[in-house]
């Protein structure tokens, strides 16, 4: 059972029916009309022959569905029945039969039934109230209601504004691991705070997109913020594992996943993540020593192919073994030529120096 409105909007039940009721699709058109008509209804998306033995009286139709339609056989009592797809209406001004002994906690006949109904087959249902501008979303034992538009923006630009906090600190901890890496001073500890510092940008940003899947076509603006402030993320993430997963450890994809399914006071906890990582040492992760292998590095140098980036790396091993690389030794590595060979030393020092000033020039 999903305790919380936040836990609510990342199921992935409710998710796909929020997609179908976004502002722009034709069933959230529809929808707005007889809510503005203040008439009520009840909508049932599913499978006809599974819901059929439900069924008492109405029309059956079976004609393409238009927003306008919907709106207009609203206005009688009975429910309509579309398909999943929303591009048929099967029948209109159904009397639906629920198992009575199914548990509803609502009180209005309207949102009891589309409650049973949800509960006893696997159909999304949807009441809308005909004194108040409620949509109700039911799903299995979900109950979800329709926020306003007004109040989902402000809600989804505080979560936008909580983000580029995120994002912004993010890039303070990535900036210092730089650093660290270009002196050869990196430990366990470092690594696992930027680590969690990439999972709560992560978090924050799944939120904000829970929000763009209610908005619909008015959440475009969002969306292209959301965008910027994501940029280069999940490539650096990435690039951050691939350097210090340990040899015998997880892959990136089960280390990515294993992060995503940790609580919020297990991603607190530095040493339980490093566990997740696969480091299974009883020292403190502040007196294990790192030496990165150089992925992330080398992703930020301009042009430089993904293919060449891992085959210099698994040549020489580490990122201090690249620094100290000459020339032929790049140039040995398939794929980088000598002009290529010129600019990645230069990129690296380059990076070195940049990443060292701005960490002194604050002390």
């Amino acid at each position: 059972m999903v305790d919380s409105l936040g836990d609510l909007r990342l199921d992935k039940r409710l998710v796909e029916a929020l997609y179908l009721l976004a502002p722009g699709t034709p069933l959230r058109e529809g929808i707005d009309s007889i809510i503005r008509a203040k008439t009520g209804a009840l909508i049932v998306l599913g499978d006809e022959d599974e819901i059929s033995f439900l069924f008492s009286g109405g029309i059956r139709l079976e004609t393409e569905f238009t927003p306008n339609l919907l709106y207009e056989l609203a206005k009688m009592d009975g429910a309509t029945i579309l398909n999943r797809g929303v591009s048929r209406i099967h029948w209109s001004n159904v009397q639906l039969m629920p198992d009575a002994t199914i548990e509803s906690s609502e009180t209005g006949t309207r949102h009891r039934t589309a409650e049973r109904v949800a509960k006893q087959t696997d159909s999304l249902c949807i009441s809308i109230s005909q004194d108040r501008d409620l949509v109700s979303i039911y799903v299995d034992e979900l109950k979800y209601v329709l926020t306003d538009i007004r109040l989902l923006l402000s809600e989804a630009n505080q979560a936008l504004q909580t983000l580029e906090r995120y994002r912004a600190r993010l890039d303070q901890v990535a900036d210092n691991l730089t650093a660290l890496e270009f002196e050869d001073a990196v430990t366990l500890h470092d690594v696992v705070g930027v680590i969690q510092r990439y999972e709560m940008v992560a978090r924050v940003a799944t939120e904000v997109e829970r929000y763009l899947i209610e908005l619909g076509v008015e959440g475009r603006l969002i969306a292209m913020q959301l965008e910027e402030m994501l940029t280069g993320v999940a490539r650096d993430r990435a690039a951050l594992l691939k350097d210090y997963l340990p040899g015998k450890g997880p892959s990136l994809e089960v280390a990515e996943s294993r992060i995503a399914a940790m609580t919020a006071d297990g991603l607190f906890d530095p040493e339980a993540v490093a566990k997740v990582l696969g480091y299974r040492r009883k020292a403190k992760t502040a007196e294990v020593r790192m030496a990165p292998r150089g992925y992330r590095i080398l992703a930020n140098i301009p042009r430089l192919p993904v293919g060449v980036i891992t085959r210099i790396v698994e040549q020489m091993g580490t990122l201090k073994a690249v620094m100290l690389a000459d020339e032929d030794q790049l140039v040995a590595v398939e794929g980088v030529g000598r002009v290529r060979a010129r600019e990645i030393a230069e990129g690296l020092v380059q990076m070195r120096e940049l990443a060292l000033a701005e960490k002194y020039s604050f002390r």
